[in-house]
């Protein structure tokens, strides 16, 4: 057991404490406080602890209202105050800059936050589990539980254990409705959850779309290929929720027998128009069950917002909107530009993107379904007209390092690089830093009460 006094959250939300010269880390302590830990790993230059007590509490602490957190792994910063969790959003952005990109940047802007920072989520998976995760409250109270069903979010760290939750802050109260309605149905109906071990079972993903703009659900529950009659008179009594819920939603389901952990499937049912619709900075969306879209609708406007005027578009533009999605950057510029291309790996999200086109007249654009990390894609990018503006908005993992090395022979005025991992981010500008200079970078908050951040860079080219 030791003793430590904290300094600072690190990257991932992880704070920092050193002891005799070693760094500490202890999740879930805030930043000057004392607290009583205990040691659960020695690495080489790091040394992990379990957070036992906290002995003197931070100025930035406050009661986490969600009788899930610090079990569940859908937050991690409830317990910190929402103004300081933007401060260290930015400052996460100014560390991967600095000290893994090691990357110049002209300025920092100060992180955008949202008005509300709970019930902002437009999308939540959640996955059944053969392995229930029991708190330590439910352990104390001796009572027995079916260890063998869960319905929830994963426990941090641990693929296979599920925390059954009951009531999630982060989406629609409608969200809540269909959550507590599925638990409810599974344990009438002596459903198994599927298990990732033993790669059996039944059910395996829950996944709750709402929409902003008209209040409506779309949600898919997926399963396996269903083989006894009580599989098939749950999935009966499960879609007839549909009749409850808002007016334009939408009930699927969705059968997927492979192992791969994917939320997605085959649809076998659906009740309702099979998509929802949002409407963002004057351009309505449509989206499909499977197709990705930003998931904080209401913050939508400021990242697009930022996007647009850091990437100065004029009606004389050429645009290429790498990794496009269904057209949340591509339609904006679209309205700016003299003519946009757009490229994404799904189909799905394609088909998605030229019907929101069409649905806005907006006629200036061409958009490709291929995966931008295959030498055929810059097989495909040559072929483009020369951009003035490029528009990146990369998963995670940021661009392939091909898709860079095309990127430094156009070598477009403007760069506009839009992410939600900054580490990545940082990475992929220190590439095309001899080309480029960051002018600025904008942390903008899509992920309320966690530390995950998306952040706005524009990149100039450099005179040769």
């Amino acid at each position: 057991m030791v003793e430590l006094e904290v300094e600072s959250i690190g990257f991932e939300g992880v704070s920092v404490a050193r002891l005799d010269g070693v760094v500490h880390f202890v999740n879930g302590a805030l930043p000057g406080e004392t607290v009583r830990a205990q040691v659960r790993g020695m690495k080489k230059k790091f040394v992990e602890t379990k957070l036992l007590e906290v002995l003197i509490p931070s100025p930035q602490r406050i009661q986490a209202p969600c009788l899930h957190f610090g079990v569940c792994g859908g937050c991690s910063w409830q317990h910190l105050r929402y103004e300081d969790q933007l401060f260290w959003k930015r400052k996460h952005v100014m560390d991967a800059f600095e000290r893994i990109g090691h990357v110049a940047v002209g300025s920092y802007h100060d992180t955008i936050g949202v008005e509300d920072p709970f019930h902002y989520r437009n999308k939540m998976e959640f996955s059944f589990g053969a392995s229930l995760w029991l708190t330590d409250a439910q352990i104390a109270t001796g009572e027995k539980f079916d260890m063998s069903f869960a319905l929830g979010l994963h426990v941090p760290g641990r693929f296979d254990k599920v925390l059954t939750i009951s009531n999630c802050m982060l989406q629609k109260e409608v969200g809540n409705i269909v959550l507590s309605h599925t638990v409810e149905l599974s344990r009438e109906h002596g459903i198994r959850a599927y298990d990732q071990r033993a790669h059996k079972g039944f059910a395996r993903h829950l996944v709750v779309r709402t929409s902003a703009t008209t209040g409506s659900v779309m949600t898919t529950l997926v399963t396996a290929t269903p083989k006894r009659d009580e599989e098939v008179t749950f999935i009966e009594a499960w879609m007839r929720l549909f009749d409850a819920l808002p007016p334009g939603s939408t009930m699927i389901h969705a059968t997927h027998d492979g192992r791969s952990q994917v939320a997605t499937g085959a649809i076998q049912q659906q009740h309702g128009q099979g998509y929802l619709e949002e409407t963002s900075h004057g351009i309505t969306y449509r989206i499909s069950p499977f197709s990705f879209f930003q998931t904080n609708t209401n913050q939508l406007p400021r990242l697009v917002g930022e996007a647009m005027k850091a990437a100065g578009i004029t009606q004389d533009d050429v645009v290429w909107d790498l990794y496009c999605g269904t057209g949340t950057l591509t339609l904006p510029a679209a309205k700016l530009a003299k003519y946009v291309v757009g490229a994404e790996l799904a189909q799905s999200s394609i088909n998605d993107a030229k019907a929101n086109a069409e649905r806005n007249a907006i006629s200036n654009i061409e958009l490709h379904a291929i995966d931008l990390h295959v030498p055929a894609a810059i097989d495909l990018l040559a072929t483009f007209p020369r951009p003035n503006v490029i528009l990146v908005d990369p998963p995670r993992a940021g661009m392939h390092p091909m898709l860079v090395e095309h990127l430094r022979s156009v070598h477009a005025p403007r760069l506009v690089y839009v992410s939600c991992n900054p580490a990545t981010q940082a990475r992929d500008c220190a590439m095309l830093s001899d080309l480029y200079e960051v002018e600025f970078v904008t942390p903008v908050d899509m992920f309320p009460q966690t530390y995950h951040v998306e952040s706005v860079a524009l990149l100039t080219a450099r005179s040769q």
